[in-house]
C-alpha cells in the first residue's frame, strides 16, 4: 500500500482571485467544480492529474499571518531571460518581493496576492522535465526523519538525504519533486500551505490512515467536522490530508 500527492492545498480569503493567479503562475487553468478554486493543466479538468501535482485553493474565514509559511512552491523555469519575464508577469499580477532572509542569491523571493511566499528559481538541469512546479518545499527540523516518514507514506523515491536536504520524486520521474530543507525553529502556527495524499483506486483509505499513524502520523482536528478526507500531521506537525477516492 502507498499514497500518492494529487495536490497542493492553498488556503486563501479569495480562492477564486487567489486560484487565478496561481493559473497565471504556472501557465494552467483555474476551475472551479464547487467551492475550492483547482489549478491544473490546460486542456479540461483532469482529476487526479497523471503527471502533475495540481493547486487546490480553499476559501477560509482567517487571512494569513506574519509567520513565514513551512511549506512553499518553487517554480522552475529554461532561462535567465524566463526567470525574469516570469518574475515581471507575477508582479504585475499582484504578487509583491518576500523577505525570508535570502540574503543575495541566483532565485526570487516573491509571495502571492495573499502572502504565500513561493520562489521563481533560475534555471537548474534537475528542474528541467518537472513541468512549471519543480519543487514542494517544507522546512524541518530533521530532513532523515521527514525523508522516513513520508518515504514510507507515499510510493515516491528517495533521491537523497543528508542531515540538511532530502529530495522525494515520484517513480515514475515525473512532476515535481519533494524536497526538505532543514530549518531554524520549529512549527508554531497551523501550515497555510499543505499537501493532500489520495489513496490508488482499490486501496482502502482507513487501511492507509492507520498505516500513516503506526508511521508517527497523528490525528488533526481543525473544526471540519464530518468529511470524507483525514486530517493528519507528520512527526513535525505538518499538516496534510488523505482524500477518499472519488
Amino acid at each position: 500500500m502507498a499514497l500518492r500527492p494529487v495536490q497542493v492545498n492553498i488556503k486563501a480569503l479569495d480562492a477564486s482571485a487567489v486560484g487565478r493567479f496561481w493559473a497565471e503562475a504556472l501557465g494552467w487553468s483555474a476551475y472551479s467544480p464547487g467551492v475550492t478554486t483547482y489549478v491544473g493543466p490546460v486542456g479540461g479538468l483532469v482529476w487526479p492529474d497523471p503527471v502533475a501535482v495540481g493547486v487546490d485553493v480553499v476559501p477560509v474565514p482567517e487571512p494569513k499571518t506574519t509567520t513565514k509559511n513551512r511549506v512553499h512552491l518553487d517554480l522552475a523555469t529554461t532561462s535567465a531571460a524566463h526567470q525574469a519575464e516570469l518574475v515581471a508577469r507575477l508582479k504585475a499580477f499582484g504578487a509583491r518581493p518576500a523577505h525570508v532572509g535570502q540574503g543575495k542569491v541566483p532565485w526570487t523571493v516573491l509571495a502571492d496576492p495573499e502572502g504565500n511566499e513561493f520562489c521563481v528559481l533560475e534555471p537548474r538541469e534537475i528542474y528541467r522535465d518537472t513541468g512549471p512546479i519543480a519543487a514542494v518545499v517544507v522546512d524541518c527540523v530533521g530532513p532523515r526523519a521527514m525523508a522516513r516518514f513520508w518515504g514510507e507514506a507515499m510510493d515516491w523515491t528517495l533521491h537523497e538525504v543528508t542531515d540538511d536536504h532530502a529530495v522525494l520524486r515520484s517513480a515514475k520521474g515525473v512532476g515535481p519533486y519533494l524536497e526538505f530543507l532543514r530549518t531554524p525553529g520549529v512549527k508554531i502556527v497551523p501550515d497555510r500551505v499543505h499537501l493532500d495524499l489520495l489513496p490508488y483506486p482499490g486501496d482502502d483509505k482507513a487501511a492507509e490512515v492507520a498505516r500513516l499513524r503506526a508511521l508517527g502520523a497523528t490525528d488533526l482536528d481543525l473544526g471540519q467536522g464530518d468529511v470524507p478526507w483525514t486530517c493528519l500531521a507528520d512527526p513535525e506537525g505538518h499538516e496534510f490530508c488523505v482524500l477518499a477516492p472519488s
